[in-house]
């Protein structure tokens, strides 16, 4: 076997190449050593409970709770309409042949309205004139024959019998010429029935016959709206009347010139809530009510409620547990974060007033409280800071 030998220095030379590459070698292999650990140490240290927490922590701003002093205005729009109005009908029946009046015109205490046909009642009335005079006659008789029987018995000269007959016979007469009489006026009540009065001064509201029509009794002809004392209508939802009561001021004014105003007071408040609309019906007396305030007129009413001490957060505060509104309350200790429920007074322009359901110096997130879950522990980022006034 043949053997290869190299001269000593190219031996030399390729082992110094070699060691200079190993050294570098062992170099990178210990710097890679070193970079793996510190990722090791990462991948460990992010799942580790404290990084965790560090992770969940959410950034919130908030506002330190106030009260404020409160007085609510309620400005509402309505109408203007009599204090009393007046349904009028004819009481028999018949058929319309005359009609005087029309909607919106004014008429006096007694005037004439309408007039059903009156042949049947007139007829009736003859009759019954006729059996009066029939009455009487029997009457006259009656008491004559009596009185001469009283003449006969105190001569002797007729019988006790006879006597009590003819007594009897006057008895009658005067009792059958007193139901006369009664049919009599009762014919002509219903005579006069057949012409409809007004039986109040005030103008027209309403119409529901027409001439040739046929009426029952107790249906209503007219409406009238008696004249003197004004009401103003409103139509208001059911949470804001929570908050009015008898007697509370109300300022009045015409929507079409509110310079033109008038002062009144809440006299009625129904007890009934409107199915189709969720409303009630308020009734605010009119003191003085002004020329322009004519029936049906739009105005405005602002209603002066009592002063009271709230808690005023921006919309950004609100959210809602359960279908309630609720917000945020942060513990100032833990900074933990759970969620309450509120009671609103009313909702505002970029405010909400807040009635019940916190207490001063709690402090409420305003912002990120979307992202918050019950119990989590948050980050101020802001505040706290006041919340405001009126």
């Amino acid at each position: 076997m043949a053997v290869i030998s190299f001269p000593g220095t190219i031996r030399g030379e390729w082992g110094r190449v070699a060691m200079q590459r190993a050294a570098r070698t062992g170099k990178y292999l210990i710097l890679g050593a070193f970079a793996g650990l510190a990722t090791c140490i990462q991948i460990l240290s992010a799942g580790s409970p404290a990084h965790a927490d560090s992770l969940n922590v959410v950034p919130v701003a908030v506002r330190e709770a106030k009260l404020v002093d409160y007085q609510p205005k309620l400005t509402l729009s309505g109408a203007v309409a009599a204090r009393s109005l007046v349904n009028v009908s004819f009481r028999v029946n018949g058929q319309v042949v005359e009609r005087l009046v029309d909607i919106g015109q004014h008429v006096e205490k007694g005037q004439l309205l309408a007039r059903i046909d009156d042949v049947e009642q007139r007829a009736n009335m003859r009759v019954a004139q006729a059996s009066m005079d029939a009455a009487e006659a029997q009457l006259v008789q009656a008491d004559a024959n009596f009185k001469r029987q009283q003449a006969l018995l105190k001569q002797g000269f007729t019988t006790r019998s006879q006597y009590d007959q003819a007594d009897q016979a006057l008895r009658t007469a005067q009792s059958a010429l007193s139901s006369a009489q009664s049919q009599l006026g009762n014919a002509r009540d219903e005579l006069s029935y057949t012409e409809l009065h007004a039986p109040v001064s005030g103008v027209v509201t309403a119409r529901n016959i027409e001439t040739g029509q046929v009426v029952q009794a107790a249906q209503t002809a007219f409406s009238i709206a008696e004249d003197g004392s004004r009401d103003a209508i409103f139509d208001v939802q059911e949470t804001l009347v929570n908050h009015a009561r008898i007697g509370m001021g109300v300022t009045v004014a015409l929507l079409a010139d509110p310079s033109i105003e008038a002062e009144g007071n809440i006299r009625e408040l129904s007890p009934v809530v409107d199915a189709q609309t969720g409303t009630v019906r308020v009734k605010v007396g009119i003191a003085q009510a002004t020329a322009q305030m004519a029936l049906g007129a739009i105005v405005t009413g602002t209603v002066h409620m009592d002063a009271r001490q709230v808690i005023v957060l921006p919309w950004s505060a609100m959210t809602s547990e359960a279908g309630r509104t609720a917000v945020w309350r942060v513990d100032r200790d833990t900074h933990v974060a759970t969620l309450v429920p509120i009671k609103v007074l009313a909702y505002e322009k970029e405010r909400v007033i807040v009635e019940s359901g916190l207490n001063e110096g709690e402090l409420i997130v305003t912002k990120g409280a979307q992202m918050l879950r019950s119990g989590e522990p948050i980050e101020i980022m802001q505040g706290p800071e006041g919340a405001g006034s009126q």
